[in-house]
């Protein structure tokens, strides 16, 4: 066995600094949306579900999306504020998996993410039931178009319901790509947002 594949090339560092460095290197070299992640919910009684979203703010307090609260992901979310992410970059064969308890972002917070987006995304999300059944993609549109007339002026109000959450985490795992299925697999773990982590290595 060569040594290169003996010794872990993850470090023991803070796991923030890791995805900084990781994050960087994906939005250098991914092609298409390097901040895609999986986000696993569960309903009340247990049933999984699972959909990309776009990350939208990270750091030391957490990692941040955006969605309609009345969809199915966001009823989801307000029964049961647990949820599980995964970034998987195949262009740089690397994936980091994130545990923890979920927190409703402020208004303020909400209205600033959404009056950045580009009016047409406005105007879409405050005129969509997401998850809801459509009878016609018609409806949609002329729903589009009703919502561009009322607000010519481009100001379109941020609905109640599209809001934002943040992952505070209490796991980090990342996980690194090594010849012949001799991955490298290094988890932090934390028992609140106010601890200190501690990590380990993994069995691939």
């Amino acid at each position: 066995m060569t040594s290169d594949l003996l010794k872990s090339e993850l470090p023991e560092t803070d796991p923030f600094e890791l995805f900084e460095h990781w994050f960087a290197e994906a939005q250098a070299s991914e092609p298409n949306d390097p901040n895609a992640m999986a986000l696993a919910t569960a309903s009340p009684d247990g049933a999984p579900s699972v959909r990309m979203v776009l990350l939208k703010g990270h750091g030391a307090d957490g990692f941040v999306f955006y969605t309609n609260a009345e969809s199915r992901k966001g009823s989801e979310i307000r029964a049961n504020m647990q949820a599980s992410l995964l970034f998987h970059w195949k262009s740089l064969r690397r994936q980091i998996r994130i545990n923890g308890p979920l927190e409703e972002v402020s208004e303020a917070e909400a209205d600033d993410y959404f009056h950045s987006r580009p009016r047409v995304s406005q105007i879409g999300s405050a005129a969509s039931d997401q998850s809801r059944p459509l009878a016609d993609r018609q409806d949609y549109v002329e729903r589009i178009d009703a919502l561009a007339a009322e607000h010519p002026d481009g100001n379109i109000p941020r609905p109640a319901h599209w809001t934002g959450f943040r992952l505070r985490p209490t796991q980090i795992e990342f996980w690194l790509d090594r010849p012949n299925r001799l991955h490298d697999r290094r988890q932090y773990s934390r028992a609140s947002a106010s601890d200190g982590w501690a990590s380990t290595l993994l069995y691939p």
